[in-house]
């Protein structure tokens, strides 16, 4: 186990945020409607390893369906940087923190980071779907 304090931030600065991570734990992508169209690969974690320093009057968020998520943006320059929910089945509240807005992760770092891939399309989320070449 290796956890570490990370930094993280949207594109224009606006919204800040440090989460303490195990990227060896590993992360995730996803082909349901939404991770397939804004290509998503997250981390997750639990509410009290994650905290937003700057920009929460710039943020704004997006949800779908069941609404048990929301999608979290900023509303300056677009970049999605985390989400927020509760999903029974990964432990209850969680945080899960795009990849891509981690700003002190090494690449070295993240091309060692496993990968785990589910199946949200078919809402088999437990579950590799079939082909994730694409993902």
């Amino acid at each position: 186990m290796s956890l570490k304090t990370y930094h993280g931030s949207c594109h224009c600065g606006e919204v800040k945020y440090e989460a303490d991570l195990d990227l060896s734990l590993g992360t995730g992508k996803c082909n349901c409607s939404y991770c397939k169209k804004v290509r998503n690969w997250s981390t997750i974690t639990k509410p009290t390893a994650f905290r937003l320093l700057n920009g929460a009057d710039s943020l704004s968020f997006y949800q779908f369906g069941t609404k048990s998520n929301a999608h979290y943006f900023c509303k300056n320059c677009g970049i999605r940087v985390y989400s927020k929910g509760y999903v029974e089945e990964i432990g209850g509240d969680y945080v899960s923190i795009s990849i891509s807005s981690l700003d002190d992760a090494e690449p070295l770092e993240l091309a060692n980071t496993p990968v785990r891939f589910s199946d949200g399309l078919n809402n088999n989320w437990m579950n590799e779907p079939s082909e994730t070449r694409h993902l």
